[in-house]
């Protein structure tokens, strides 16, 4: 097979076509990245995925604060952590020394009448500042250059809601008020829409769409999957349909397990998984098996082993993981199933890559 530019690649392994290999990508803590440049194998300022040759980028992400006028409040200070008060009217608490999600601590938010108050009317216009123009430009046009597949990137409404009202009135809406969640999620799709409208009008449509979704935790969901289909899945399909209405296909991310969710994002209209986390239950291989004729996969090998810097334990995981779907006929993209902290050895990455590479020769 002749070789194929990484925009040819993506889009193929997305429809579940033949390509000369796999597809790549690499998704490196900050930490990890300033470990392997200290140690000499990265140049300041290099671009760390397209040293791997990722076959995607992505860019774009629209800021879906409520309050944009509102700026942010430090409450508390320490040597270790910071507490702010954000426009969504949350509480945040983050940690200075390390990287990690922040501690949901308080929100305004909570109910029907503090979203009608303190939340909806500020969701409901078109406001230019929410839309990154010049930095979506900038991803867009070095894509073009580099010949990647070029994914628009944000979050979908469930990612919308919780930094607002946090996940226990979230979900607790879901089951005492769901037409509350609902009007929630129908009005952040809404948002999305309108101005990734303006976004594409002006500087061009993406090839793609990587939406990051994170609803599931160990072993669990956060959601049943009927409350999925009622609440969540029409916002979804009316996002996922205005992404192909512009001949875009749809990857979703999503960390935790989710396979009981997966019927319905299908439904939806998603077109690759992406994360497929392995601690928190997900096996490529079976999801594969269930849903290979429908979606494609990206990630699912057990970032633990990569940890490891065991090249047999690597080549374990990788074969167990990685050949079944790609001598399946499915569609598949290398990565991790979550991003790589700085345990993880430079020439183990390198390894995880190059090898990835070669297996899903045609």
């Amino acid at each position: 097979m002749a070789t194929m530019t990484s925009i040819e690649r993506m889009q193929n392994t997305l429809e579940r076509k033949p390509v000369d290999q796999t597809p790549v990508a690499v998704s490196p803590w900050g930490t990890t990245i300033a470990r392997w440049r200290k140690e000499g194998h990265l140049a300041e300022g290099e671009d760390v995925a397209e040293h791997f040759g990722q076959d995607l980028r992505t860019g774009g992400w629209l800021n879906s604060t409520a309050n944009l006028d509102f700026t942010p409040v430090v409450l508390e200070e320490t040597e270790e952590t910071i507490l702010t008060l954000d426009g969504n009217g949350a509480r945040l608490r983050r940690h200075k020394l390390h990287e990690s999600t922040p501690e949901h601590v308080g929100f305004t938010v909570v109910d029907r009448k503090s979203w009608e108050e303190h939340a909806k009317p500020f969701l409901t216009d078109l406001d230019r500042r929410r839309i990154p123009f010049e930095g979506y430009r900038n991803a867009k046009r070095f894509a073009a250059e580099k010949q990647r597949f070029f994914c628009w990137a944000g979050v979908g409404p469930f990612e919308q809601m919780h930094p607002l009202c946090g996940h226990e009135a979230m979900l607790m809406g879901m089951a005492l008020d769901p037409e509350w969640v609902k009007e929630m999620v129908m009005t952040y799709v809404s948002l999305t829409i309108h101005h990734l409208e303006v976004l594409f009008a002006e500087e061009g449509k993406p090839d793609g769409f990587f939406v990051y979704e994170d609803m599931g935790f160990k072993g669990r969901p956060f959601m049943s999957p009927a409350m999925y289909r009622e609440i969540i899945l029409p916002g979804h399909k009316r996002l996922f349909d205005f992404a192909h209405s512009l001949g875009c296909k749809v990857i979703v991310h999503s960390c935790g397990y989710v396979e009981p969710l997966v019927p319905g994002l299908i439904e939806a209209g998603m077109d690759c998984l992406q994360a497929m986390e392995v601690k928190a239950g997900m096996d490529l291989p079976t999801l594969f098996r269930r849903f290979g004729d429908r979606i494609a996969f990206y990630g699912g090998v057990d970032v633990r082993t990569l940890i490891s810097n065991d090249r047999a334990r690597i080549d374990a995981e990788m074969d167990q993981k990685i050949l079944p779907v790609v001598r399946g006929g499915g569609g598949y993209v290398l990565h991790t199933d979550h991003s790589e902290p700085p345990e993880i050895d430079y020439e183990t990455m390198r390894y995880f890559v190059e090898r990835g590479r070669t297996l899903g020769r045609d």
